[in-house]
């Protein structure tokens, strides 16, 4: 423990002699680090995707110098030190575990998270899902307003329901599209994607993960398919799409697990 605290204590002063002496470090706001921020989060967020564990490693510790660079600044602007971000995530951490650190009892995960809510609600919140960020993307961001409804009991019984929400959308959509509103077809299909990502939520699926897979396998699969038709001297863009249906199932059938 103590050659943890001793690896943390030299980041910090790594990062305090960084902002001192840098040039570039010198210049950077908590606006300027913002961007980078968010890259360095997709970077880890890639990394798990991949289970690329000395990835994760090397973003995590990304990721803590941007922690410890949004403190210096806040420091620097005497808004908090690096004590008081320590101490506020320790505090938050005892009070929203009373199962924990109180004698609140729990069955299971779902307990844990109704109570967590509820924990979050005495605070000042004045809706569960105010705490769902603004700028998550979509997907992520659907599925955690519907995690967070859910912990007040707006949820459907089974699957099946939800699947038929899901079949009840898809109609509309399909209505709209016959009505050829362009508007209509936006909501509609909003409302099916919203649909699906709540079916994924039933079947434990993480819609937004399987989805990065997906594209990393389309890639993949695609990248097969032009270096194929390069071998064969031809172009993707001279070829007819059955010509190029024919390299993609054969590609597929190469990389069936892939």
């Amino acid at each position: 423990m103590q050659n943890t605290a001793d690896s943390f204590l030299r980041l910090v002063k790594i990062m305090d002699e960084l902002r001192e002496q840098c040039p570039w470090d010198k210049k950077q706001t908590i606006h300027t680090l913002r961007p980078l921020t968010l890259e360095e989060t997709y970077e880890l967020a890639d990394a798990v995707t991949e289970e690329n564990w000395k990835g994760i490693k090397e973003e995590l510790g990304d990721m803590l110098l941007h922690i410890l660079f949004y403190t210096k600044i806040g420091t620097e602007q005497k808004q908090f030190e690096l004590k008081e971000v320590i101490d506020g995530i320790c505090e938050k951490l005892i009070f929203r575990h009373p199962h924990i650190y109180g004698d609140v009892k729990v069955v299971d995960e779902e307990d844990v998270k109704r109570n967590w809510e509820k924990l979050k609600m005495k605070e000042g919140k004045t809706s569960v899902l105010a705490g769902v960020p603004p700028s998550l993307p979509a997907m992520v961001k659907a599925t955690r307003i519907q995690e967070k409804a859910k912990q007040v009991g707006f949820e459907w019984d089974n699957k099946e329901d939800v699947w038929k929400k899901v079949e009840e959308e898809i109609g509309e959509l399909h209505q709209a599209i016959q009505l050829d509103s362009k508007e209509k077809i936006e909501e509609e299909f909003g409302d099916v994607l919203f649909s699906l990502i709540n079916y994924a939520r039933f079947l434990q699926v993480d819609a937004e993960g399987v989805l990065e897979k997906t594209n990393k396998k389309f890639i993949y699969r695609f990248q097969q398919m032009e270096a194929i038709a390069v071998a064969r001297g031809k172009k993707l863009e001279d070829m007819s799409l059955t010509e190029m249906d024919a390299i993609w199932d054969e590609v597929k059938k190469q990389t069936a697990n892939t």
